[in-house]
C-alpha cells in the first residue's frame, strides 16, 4: 500500500506522519479528535505539563476505546441470540404438522 506523508498539529506542534493513500482525511480527523480531547484535559487545574496531558487523554482514549468494544460484544452477542431464536422458530415453523402432534 503506498504511503503519503500528512502533516498534522499535535498541541500547538507540527508532525509529519505516514499515512495509507486514501486515509489523508481520517488521520486529519482523528488529529482534530485528538486535539479536542486534549484541550478538553487540559482544562483540568491538577494537569500542569503537556506530557501529563497527553497520558490523560491517551489513557481517556484508551478507556472509551475498551468501552466501545465492550459494548459491541454485548450487541453481537444479543444479536446471535436474536439469530438463534429466529432460526429456532424457522425451523419449529417448518417442521410438518404430524411431527408436532406426536
Amino acid at each position: 500500500m503506498k504511503q503519503r506523508t500528512v502533516e498534522i498539529n499535535v498541541l500547538d506542534r507540527k508532525l509529519k506522519v505516514a499515512c495509507p493513500t486514501g486515509q489523508e482525511s481520517a488521520l486529519l480527523s482523528a488529529a482534530e479528535e485528538l486535539n479536542k480531547r486534549i484541550e478538553k484535559s487540559s482544562q483540568s487545574k491538577v494537569i500542569a505539563t503537556p506530557e501529563q496531558t497527553l497520558v490523560i487523554t491517551a489513557l481517556n482514549l484508551a478507556n472509551d476505546l475498551l468501552l466501545a468494544q465492550q459494548q459491541l460484544k454485548v450487541e453481537q452477542q444479543e444479536k446471535q441470540e436474536k439469530i438463534e431464536l429466529l432460526q429456532s422458530t424457522i425451523e419449529q415453523a417448518l417442521t410438518p404438522a404430524d411431527n408436532k402432534r406426536a
